[in-house]
């Protein structure tokens, strides 16, 4: 049997990642985990904004230690950073010499700066054929919306998701505690179609130009509910159906100490397990009654648990053995210590100078990332986010930049070279 390690999905595919704060940034942290070379290109000035958001973490290596966001830190980790003032033309032609050796680029400029910049679709294309071009955007980059500005709350606003959010019809729609078409649809649907693409151009030698809208990765969410309506569903109403709220099997509750559990005791056999857990006696009609009858079982079921604590309902419910599908509803600083996440290691840590400080960031899940054989995961470390510049030599010299053009380039401010760097 060999003993050698496995090869990591994307390892050889080498990407350019030109873009700034959460979705790009996700997305390229999603290949680097596949096994792909990230090499993040930043404006030598600032470089990617979210560097600066508070608050602060202190990362670092054998060079010495720096502070950084943490946010920054938890999906620019395992990353190379690469400085260029792309609106300095030595820069921009620096950049297009780079593009043979690579796989994969990742924008999100708004539609239209590539072309000013002087790195339109085709000009890339024409330095790699090959080249699968992956730009994210809000709106994507045709249509009426194609210049607007807009964020998260925006993009789910305008593709529905937003409007299902909510207790009551009557009360504003909820916003969401996390950024849905930042990291689902800005994210994880432009990692996929990379390796569709990647797969396409493996076997053509043809590159692409994804457009990647993150209103419409949100819309897709809604794909069962709006073809559920096509079909002539009622239209889901905001906390009055089964999968928001609406009925007493599928809820959170408060328990005794304030805190919350989640029911989803969706099918009849679990909603029955549930009621025998709590001493309540339970009838399958109850899953599909009326809002009055719902009203009703809602009310005797949160005047039960309100006789315990979150936890020792929790532990009432291990010790009988059932499946009552019921949680409890973590706090941000529970989750690194619950079993389920604990046995299974989610939870890494970033090295420092010092030794290392853990991030409480959880390991995405990608098996190939929590493979023993494959480092740096193995011992629960990742490489830490890269100073501003800090392999601009490196990387320019990979490319075949001489010592002397990577200097010009840096003294002309097209280019930034962290101190030690090789400068």
């Amino acid at each position: 049997m060999s003993t050698s390690a496995p090869v990591r999905p994307l390892s050889g595919v080498r990407v350019l990642d030109l873009s700034r704060l959460l979705p790009g940034p996700f997305c390229t942290m999603i290949l680097s985990d596949l096994g792909a070379q990230v090499d993040k290109v930043e404006d030598p000035h600032v470089g990617d904004y979210l560097r600066l958001f508070p608050p602060l973490v202190t990362v670092g290596s054998a060079q010495g230690s720096w502070d950084v966001s943490a946010r920054f830190a938890s999906i620019n980790r395992d990353k190379r950073s690469l400085s260029l003032d792309l609106k300095n033309p030595a820069a921009r032609d620096a950049l297009l010499r780079l593009l043979p050796h690579y796989h994969v680029l990742v924008e999100s400029f708004r539609p239209g700066v590539l072309d000013r910049l002087g790195l339109s679709v085709a000009t890339l294309h024409q330095h790699n054929p090959a080249l699968v071009v992956c730009s994210i955007t809000g709106y994507g980059q045709t249509g009426p919306y194609r210049d607007r500005a807009g964020h998260d709350l925006n993009y789910v606003a305008l593709a529905g998701v937003l409007g299902l959010c909510g207790e009551r019809e009557a009360d504003p729609p909820h916003v969401m505690p996390i950024q849905v078409a930042d990291l689902g649809a800005g994210a994880l649907w432009p990692a996929v179609q990379i390796l569709g693409a990647l797969r396409v151009a493996e076997k053509t030698g043809q590159g692409s130009h994804l457009d990647v809208s993150m209103c419409e990765g949100a819309l897709s969410f809604l794909i069962p509910e709006l073809c559920n309506r096509a079909a002539g569903g009622p239209p889901p109403r905001r906390g009055g159906e089964l999968l928001t709220g609406g009925k007493a099997c599928y809820r959170v509750y408060r328990a005794g100490d304030g805190r919350f559990l989640a029911v989803g005791a969706l099918e009849p056999k679990f909603w029955l397990a549930f009621n025998a857990a709590i001493g309540r006696p339970g009838d399958p009609s109850e899953l599909i009654g009326d809002d009055a009858q719902q009203d009703a079982v809602r009310a005797e079921i949160q005047a039960i648990l309100l006789q315990k604590t979150r936890d020792q309902w929790i532990a009432h419910f291990a010790a009988l053995g059932s499946d009552v599908c019921v949680e409890p509803v973590l706090e941000l600083d529970e989750l690194s210590q619950h079993p389920v996440h604990a046995s299974r290691e989610q939870f890494f840590s970033i090295a420092a100078s010092s030794g290392t400080r853990s991030d409480g960031t959880p390991i995405p899940p990608l098996s190939q990332v929590r493979t023993p054989a494959l480092p740096p995961h193995a011992v629960g470390q990742v490489c830490p986010p890269p100073q501003l510049g800090e392999h601009s030599f490196a990387i320019l010299q990979e490319a075949g930049f001489s010592a002397e053009e990577i200097r010009r380039l840096q003294q002309s401010g097209a280019a930034r070279l962290a101190t030690g760097s090789g400068a």
